[in-house]
């Protein structure tokens, strides 16, 4: 009988702890720092305007971050007018060799991506940043060409990029 009461105990303890963060309305289990206040976002088109342009780089980048707010947050996706506004330009589509053979040849090549974001709280100014540049890359071996791994390698990189925009955002990291 005292084993039921003890876990009953500490069901309620734990149920009442999940009540008292969740309620404050700042934190969430997603890693999210949204005030209370806040409930929409808008996330504008990102522009490709490197040097090397990828035609599906842009619209490819704007749906992973609109589903990353959607997924990971209660926020509404707005056209426009949220309370949150997040967007940018692609400003970099690079390839480089990293690896150079005895023969000076290129063993394996980088594919880097740069993207500069500006992101505006309405609600709350002080949060707002213009111009911050987030990267990522991955390699891959010389003997593919980039047509034939540039779809893989483009995806991975922009969910990192994607993540990194997100916790720079409303994650606060």
């Amino acid at each position: 009988m005292t084993k039921i009461f003890k876990y009953l105990l500490r069901a309620g303890a734990l149920a009442l702890l999940g009540l008292s963060v969740s309620s404050c309305g700042i934190y969430s289990f997603s890693g999210t720092s949204i005030q209370p206040d806040v409930h929409s976002i808008t996330v504008n088109f990102i522009e490709n305007r490197a040097l090397l342009v990828n035609p599906e780089l842009s619209n490819l980048l704007t749906e992973e971050l609109i589903d990353k707010y959607r997924k990971l947050t209660s926020l509404d996706i707005l056209d426009e007018g949220g309370d949150l506004e997040v967007g940018g330009e692609i400003t970099g589509y690079d390839v480089r060799p990293t690896t150079v053979t005895a023969d000076e040849v290129a063993a394996q090549n980088r594919l880097t991506i740069t993207v500069k974001m500006y992101y505006v709280n309405n609600k709350h100014p002080e949060e707002n940043f213009e111009s911050k540049s987030f990267t990522a890359y991955e390699d891959y071996d010389s003997t593919q060409s980039l047509d034939a791994v540039q779809s893989s390698l483009c995806q991975t990189i922009v969910e990192t990029i994607v993540e990194d925009i997100f916790n720079a955002t409303v994650a606060n990291w």
